[in-house]
């Protein structure tokens, strides 16, 4: 893990995004979660909304939202491709996000279209930067 000035986790072996969500590539499919500096800034999670298995998603293009106390957002792919598997364990538990973001808390599971996209995304030291100013 890293953390800079910040106290926050940023694990290692993970990409990352501008808009704080994880991507844990495990052979051709990734797992897409909110990152712990997401999930902080959002406030506590009452309600998540999951896409569909089979639903294609596309980068940059919402797949999903997340509900806190403090507001309603929606979550962006950070790559594109067909949802295999939803973490439905968040319908009933969106607490999760909070609790254990990158364990217990992972939202989708996609089969990834194109690896070149993994190379648009951030390092977690690139993460830890953009957080730190953020």
């Amino acid at each position: 893990m890293i953390s800079g000035g910040i106290k926050m986790s940023v694990p290692t072996g993970l990409y990352y995004s501008k808009e704080h969500i994880w991507v844990e590539k495990e052979g051709n499919q990734v797992k897409i979660g909110v990152t712990e500096f997401g999930q902080d800034e959002l406030g506590d999670i009452v309600f998540v909304e999951l896409p569909e298995v089979g639903e294609e998603v596309e980068i940059d293009e919402p797949f999903g939202s997340v509900e806190s106390v403090k507001t309603v957002s929606e979550l962006y792919a950070p790559v594109s491709g067909k949802i295999v598997a939803l973490n439905e364990q968040l319908e009933e538990n969106p607490e999760f996000i909070n609790e254990s973001p990158y364990e217990k808390a992972w939202i989708i599971e996609i089969d990834l279209a194109d690896d070149s996209e993994l190379s648009e995304l951030l390092t977690p030291d690139e993460y830890v930067a953009l957080i730190e100013y953020d």
